[in-house]
């Protein structure tokens, strides 16, 4: 006789109030050591590839896929994207399965604050962001996938409106600082840089405690 199918909407209570985050690898990093700074040890990470980004219309799906395949073992899940260029649908997705995500369009909102985010977006509307994260991986997810390590000629047609490059500090790291500034010297942008921490991704972990 064979098993009925699993009602993935009514997830119910899991002994041990267990949380999962399910988010984008870029945040990995960050989301081990809150949980770790925090003693979130009922908090459990897993992550979608990174290089989703470069194709933000898969994010949807494969956040639905994680959410049916997680929910059964977890009293909460949280989802750590932004909307992340998915145009409202990734919210859609999260709206039908009942999970929320961490508010903002992007990691760089969620780290520097909406506010913040918002005024230097204003102030300097031709900026682009790095994380630590886009620091440490700048020559394997901007570089290569742009083809600017063998066209360096296309930089203008990806950058030619940009003024600055604005690194938000998540942990200070001499090795990272040095990398955004060679990143912002490789593609021809001033340099600032911000110190943001977690910003809300913190804050989210730690209303799970």
């Amino acid at each position: 006789m064979s098993r009925p199918a699993p009602d993935t909407q009514s997830p119910g209570p899991v002994p041990g109030g267990r949380v999962l985050v399910i988010a984008c690898g870029a945040l990995a990093n960050e989301v081990l050591a809150i949980t770790r700074q925090h003693g979130l040890t009922h908090i459990d990470l897993q992550c979608l590839p990174a290089q989703l980004h470069n194709r933000p219309e898969k994010i949807p799906d494969a956040v639905r896929r994680a959410i049916h395949v997680a929910r059964h073992d977890y009293e909460r899940i949280l989802i750590g994207y932004g909307d992340c260029g998915t145009g409202g649908l990734l919210d859609k997705v999260l709206e039908d399965e009942g999970v929320e995500r961490i508010e903002g369009a992007h990691c760089y909102a969620f780290f520097a604050g909406l506010d913040v985010f918002d005024a230097e977006a204003e102030s300097e509307p031709g900026t682009f962001y790095l994380t630590d994260f886009l620091a440490r991986h700048f020559e394997t997810l901007v570089i290569r996938p742009l083809g600017l390590d063998t066209h360096p000629e296309l930089r203008d047609a990806y950058f030619g409106n940009y003024t600055r490059l604005l690194y938000l500090v998540q942990a200070p790291d001499p090795a990272l600082e040095a990398r955004a500034r060679a990143a912002a010297e490789r593609i021809g942008l001033a340099y600032a840089q911000r110190h943001t921490g977690y910003g809300l991704l913190e804050a989210r972990l730690r209303q799970h405690a």
